[in-house]
């Protein structure tokens, strides 16, 4: 591998988790312990810091947690390459024609492990130091409940965080501790592009890099007991998903149960059960990788000592965050059903107010939206089409196919669409399907947060040719509803009046 790989990778833990790294003495009493330097815990620290608190910050690893080590970050650096073969193959519809492309894979990862050093300042040891906040490296457990113990060091405090985060779930297939397999928090370690990858598990992850790793060239195949892909979103917005992995030639293998795994040389072999016509399967790779969900960090941490209640979702909170002992909250993935780097960000700021400042801020009132970044990519916040269906003519939908978009028209990006659910004009919900669903999310989640309607969506003013611009025709189409026969009898007899 380049010289230029494990420098970068130096330089992320130089940063990260410094190897000369000694832990300061503790200054106790501390306003705030937080256990966890991923995103949960480094907005809860810095931003209790940041308001003057006395803050101390234990991890175990290495600083910024999955988002920046093994997380979006490098996922997306990933996901960057594996968009100019796509774009690359799109081409010719555009006039450009630029060959088959040649993926350099060595040049791919270490372009990846580059931008992942270059982001990992703003999460280093220095940086939280330099802000007043004590940290230390090491496991943590309670002692009592006020206690937090670190390589043999005490750490009082009149408030805590657990932010402890989440790892790979494995699920319980016979024969799979038997063969190596890829989790999310090795497969970016990989030296070179498998040249066959089965893929274990069909939510976000599994798909997003099934589609990366065979635009990059490998042989992929995508395996889910699910009858579908994206199991959470609506059937028809992961059908365009689907289509589009197709198109990749990722193979799909849906609605099969893996039976056993086992070693087959140098090759990893997965049995598939029959399922209705199809009949049981073998299929083999020469990696694999494990993608079937998340389980929480909380071993360890002895949490009966604090009065902690935890269960296999994670640590157990109350709408304010705050745990059975009511000196310690939690926040991020290990407390939360959102396992997204935003929403942890989101939670720990309510975390900061409700802890130092017995602020009274609920979880539940937070708009989050998600999204899956595969091409196209899938947007969502807020209800789905599942729930318009349930709610007994209370809800309604406006969509707007995104051929009917002239940006969209003019990119040759017509996949997908834009779904919008209210409540007579209010916004409830929304799905997005298409190239920058995830830039188009984020404004109907600001309207969601302020109790914006798609009247409102129809007077913003979106500059042209945009994306933006089928927001507001989603806004059009609900005022054209709101036309009613008797209304529109009226106003013919105003025009009649005033010709």
């Amino acid at each position: 591998m380049p010289s230029s790989v494990d420098d970068a990778d130096d330089r992320l833990v130089d940063l990260v988790h410094p190897p000369a790294w000694r832990n300061p003495e503790p200054r106790n009493p501390y306003n705030l312990v937080v256990i966890g330097g991923g995103t949960a815990g480094l907005v809860a620290a810095m931003g209790a810091a940041g308001l003057g608190a006395h803050v101390a910050l234990v991890e175990r690893h290495r600083l910024g947690g999955d988002c920046l080590n093994v997380g979006c970050v490098p996922s997306k650096a990933l996901l960057r390459s594996a968009r100019v073969v796509g774009e690359a193959g799109r081409a010719a519809s555009l006039g450009v024609h630029v060959g088959t492309p040649r993926v350099d894979a060595q040049a791919v990862l270490g372009r990846l492990r580059a931008r992942r050093a270059a982001l990992a300042a703003n999460d280093s040891a220095a940086r939280f130091t330099r802000a007043g906040v004590d940290v230390f490296f090491g496991d943590a457990r309670f002692e009592d409940r006020r206690t937090i113990v670190v390589g043999g060091a005490g750490l009082r405090f009149a408030r805590a965080v657990i932010a402890t985060g989440t790892r790979p779930a494995v699920p319980p297939i016979p024969g799979l501790d038997t063969v190596p397999f890829l989790t999310n928090e090795t497969v970016f370690d990989v030296a070179e592009v498998p040249a066959r990858l089965l893929v274990l598990g069909a939510g976000p992850i599994g798909c997003e890099l099934a589609q990366a790793w065979a635009r990059l060239g490998a042989a992929v195949t995508l395996i889910d007991v699910a009858p579908g892909i994206l199991p959470r979103e609506d059937a028809d917005a992961a059908a365009w998903v689907r289509r589009s992995l197709e198109r990749d030639c990722v193979r799909l293998a849906l609605g099969r149960t893996v039976t056993r795994a086992e070693r087959a040389g140098e090759s990893v072999r997965l049995h598939l059960g029959a399922s209705g016509p199809d009949p049981a399967a073998v299929h083999e790779g020469d990696q694999l990788l494990v993608a079937t969900g998340r389980a929480p960090n909380v071993e360890g941490l002895n949490l009966p000592a604090a009065g902690v209640r935890a269960s296999a979702q994670g640590i157990e909170v109350d709408d304010r965050l705050r745990t059975a002992n009511a000196r310690i909250y939690a926040s991020g993935d290990v407390a939360s059903p959102y396992r997204f780097t935003h929403a942890a960000d989101a939670l720990s700021r309510i975390v900061v107010q409700n802890a130092l400042f017995f602020g009274r801020r609920r979880a539940s009132a937070l708009v989050v939206p998600w999204v899956t970044f595969t091409d196209p990519e899938l947007a969502h916040v807020g209800v789905h089409q599942a729930d318009v269906a349930r709610a007994d003519g209370r809800l309604a939908t406006i969509e707007i196919p995104l051929a009917e978009v002239d940006r969209a028209v003019l990119d040759e990006a017509t996949d997908g669409f834009v779904r919008i659910h209210h409540e007579g004009g209010r916004i409830r919900g929304a799905t997005i399907v298409g190239a920058h669903a995830g830039e188009l999310i984020g404004e109907v989640a600001y309207a969601m947060t302020t109790g914006g309607t798609l009247s409102q969506l129809s007077s913003v003013v979106h500059p042209y040719p945009t994306l933006g611009e089928a927001l507001r025709k989603a806004g059009d189409a609900y005022r054209r509803t709101a036309l009613t026969p008797t209304r529109r009898r009226w106003l013919s007899h105003y025009f009649r009046l005033r010709r």
